[in-house]
């Protein structure tokens, strides 16, 4: 009899144990395909993209260091509809397409615009935001618009479009670049240049920081920014036209830039 119930309760532990077993395999399982990536697009399921995070307010620091912004946020909305993780990495502007052809990055969000130079070397998605290129000048300077700057020393940051209209406006041997846009504005407040030429959000953002400048009314060109990304990855561009095109729809989009931007 004893034999009989020692036999009776070592099969109860094993069905208890099998179940325990069972059920742990199940949530290791629910656990597993909770941290499922998208792998179909990029290898790893994570989009890693390139940014220049002194650019407010599309992208820059915040008080946690943390990277924020109008591109920061979208690049999260597209990584979610994706199913993808997003990784955003601080480096100069003028490194982040040549990071892409290189396969560093799988793209980059930092006020891009398409450009027939840019084109030969990256895919540009479907455009998410327009802007203007604008003048930033000191209050006692004298200069009322763009015109008034003919023959004087233009400040940009290195690769952008603000470089490329600036060149054309008034002269490659007029024009110094910068890495960063804030060194741009140093040089302007130390009278080593007498102008910068931003997006207009940005330009606004450092004449706000800064009590002794302005930004001219009049503006420079049109300007429409887009993701860059892989030339060699068809799929990633369209799925994130993709989910460009459904954020728009949603009002995602214009929610995201009404927050940075007050609407006039």
């Amino acid at each position: 009899m004893k034999n009989l119930k020692k036999l009776i309760l070592v099969g109860l532990a094993i069905t208890v144990f099998a179940s325990c077993g069972s059920k742990d395999k199940e949530s290791a399982s629910n656990d597993a395909s909770t941290d499922k990536k998208n792998t179909s697009l990029v290898s790893d399921g994570v989009l890693d993209l390139g940014t220049s995070a002194d650019f407010p307010p599309y992208e820059f620091y915040d008080d946690n260091n943390k990277i924020v912004g109008i591109d920061a946020e979208i690049a999260e909305a597209v990584g979610k509809k994706l199913g993808m993780e997003v990784k955003i990495q601080d480096m100069e502007f003028a490194n982040i397409i040549a990071s892409i052809e290189s396969g560093k990055l799988d793209g980059g969000i930092s006020g891009l615009s398409k450009t027939p130079e840019r084109e030969k070397n990256v895919n540009f998605s479907d455009t998410y935001a327009k802007s203007v290129q604008k003048v930033l000048v000191k209050k006692d300077s004298g200069y009322k618009s763009p015109e008034d700057l003919k023959g004087k020393k233009i400040g940009t940051q290195l690769g952008t479009t603000g470089e490329a209209v600036s060149k054309d406006e008034y002269g490659e041997e007029n024009v110094q670049s910068f890495n960063k846009n804030s060194d741009a504005v140093v040089a302007l407040n130390s009278g080593k240049i007498d102008a910068v030429v931003l997006d207009e959000q940005t330009v606004k953002k450092f004449a706000e920081a800064n009590e002794g400048l302005e930004v001219l009314e009049k503006s420079l060109a049109d300007d429409e920014y887009a993701i860059a990304l892989d030339k060699k990855n068809d799929k990633l561009l369209e799925e994130v036209n993709k989910a460009i095109k459904e954020l728009k729809e949603d009002g995602t989009i214009d929610k995201i830039v009404n927050k940075y931007i007050e609407s006039k």
